[in-house]
């Protein structure tokens, strides 16, 4: 049961977050500049570079799904990594050739390798790819699903490195042909064949398509935005209409805090990692009064008035230490907790309870808070810091940040899914996850510069698909 006090004081903190000058908003909307970041910050970007650049086979240019345990791969976070490598170069951390020949390598696999309806051997279908894939071979892992949101989060680094691969020689020429390529054969109206106007998340050969489609407000808007803008195989021309079918139930909060909610903060993040929301609007916005980075900035204080708020009584979270999304956990447990019984889960959704797919066990995933780093740095950067001081090397190690911790789980004698506990501070993973890696990493470069935000504004299934959404204003012109 939640405490009524506790959701009233959640309330006011909304409140008062919203009263606190818009920094983030305010000095983004001012066009590209470049932001300073306090010298540790430096630190969780090479470190969570580094995790892409060391763990990507060089004969395929697979990147496993997490890391140090034995993984497959996730063509999700290898759409990361095609957007990391330029990053590398940029710092100096890599050459250009560096990057540019293990882009190559990748695009030339996912190009190559064999796609059709068989449910083994195959690495996709109708120009789509599995969620997991072997890292050796490419072909679907076990009986993981054939993704479209996975499969976009591909293409977008896909289509990154066609925009910044732009020199004469032959194997950027190539890079740039390739991209063009991939995201072209994906059939997106193939998750529609069953007579449904949304786009299915996933199909298996096995069973057809999946039930559950992307509609509403959560981490599936740039399945839209590219599908419209596919140059042989668009979605209708409607589709944007019946992606945000469902707002309306989505709206929480009232004047300065209302916004589109969704409960996990990758919902607020991963469209925003390779489009620049800044300054656009959709009918819906429109007629919001505002636009979507900034729904996502109100998003990110209300995740973390809920922490602070704490309506559960979790130990451990406090102003500093927040942040709730999808991410590892101890394990699926009903335990004794503070006079009561708490519910524990392993990988799962998280975030705030009266949201859309809100759950709460207590675990924090340092990706939430720091992903939402060019929306609202005036709360991430104290956070990132408090996370490194407070909880040092059993959450901070060769790659920057493990995926999550729970200080409130605390049993030592239980067959936990992954991670350690100490018995004083509570349950730690142990690894790393590519996906909240590559957000942590991309969104401090659209930080600091708009490093992915300006080159992907040239890109021309975005425009196109943005203003086929009905986007207009700001830098579309």
């Amino acid at each position: 049961m939640i405490d009524r006090r506790a959701l009233l004081s959640q309330s006011s903190l909304l409140l008062a977050a919203s009263a606190l000058p818009g920094t983030a908003a305010a000095q983004a909307h001012k066009g590209t500049a470049i932001r300073a970041l306090p010298p540790f910050y430096a630190d969780i970007e090479h470190r969570t570079f580094r995790w892409f650049w060391e763990t990507a086979r060089r004969d395929n240019g697979l990147v496993p799904d997490r890391y140090p345990a034995p993984s497959f791969c996730s063509v999700a976070a290898v759409g990361f990594a095609l957007t990391a490598y330029p990053i590398g170069v940029e710092r100096g951390w890599i050459t250009r050739a560096e990057a540019r020949d293990l882009t190559l390598t990748t695009l030339r696999f996912f190009w190559e390798a064999p796609q059709g309806p068989e449910p083994t051997g195959r690495i996709g279908h109708k120009g789509f790819y599995y969620h997991f894939i072997d890292m050796i071979t490419g072909e679907r892992f076990s009986r993981t699903e054939l993704s479209s949101v996975d499969t976009t989060l591909l293409l977008m680094g896909v289509l990154f490195a066609g925009q910044y691969y732009d020199r004469a020689d032959a194997k950027e020429r190539e890079i740039r042909d390739l991209a063009q390529k991939l995201y072209a054969r994906a059939d997106w109206n193939f998750f529609r064949t069953d007579g449904r106007k949304a786009v299915s998340m996933g199909w298996h050969p096995e069973r057809g398509l999946i039930p559950a489609s992307w509609t509403g407000y959560n981490e599936g808007m740039f399945v839209y935005i590219l599908g419209l803008a596919a140059p042989e195989h668009p979605l209708p021309a409607d589709s944007w209409e019946v992606w945000t079918a469902p707002y309306p139930h989505c709206w929480r909060g009232e004047g300065p805090t209302r916004h589109i909610a969704f409960a996990p903060l990758l919902g607020h993040q991963y469209s925003h990692i390779w489009i620049d929301f800044r300054g656009i609007r959709d009918k819906v916005m429109r007629e919001a009064g505002m636009d979507y980075f900034e729904n996502s900035r109100r998003s990110t204080y209300a995740n973390r008035a809920y922490c602070i708020a704490n309506p559960r009584g979790w130990d451990g979270w406090s102003k500093d230490i927040w942040g709730l999304s999808a991410c590892d956990g101890p394990g699926d447990f009903k335990l004794p907790f503070k006079g009561g019984t708490a519910e524990f889960f392993g990988y799962s959704a998280r975030g705030p309870l009266g949201q859309p797919d809100g759950r709460d066990d207590g675990t924090i995933a340092p990706t939430a808070a720091l992903s939402s780093l060019p929306f609202a740095p005036e709360i991430v950067i104290p956070a990132a810091e408090a996370m490194r001081r407070e909880h040092g090397d059993l959450l901070y190690g060769k790659y920057g940040f493990y995926d999550s911790f729970n200080p409130s789980f605390r049993w030592t004698d239980k067959p936990l899914s992954n991670g350690r506990v100490d018995p004083a501070k509570g349950w730690y993973d142990t690894d790393h996850i590519g996906i909240d890696q590559g957000s942590i990493l991309l969104q401090a470069a659209n930080y600091r510069n708009d490093f992915v935000w300006k080159r992907m504004q040239g890109c021309a299934p975005i425009r196109k698909g943005l203003k086929l959404a009905g986007f207009t204003g700001g830098w579309l012109g």
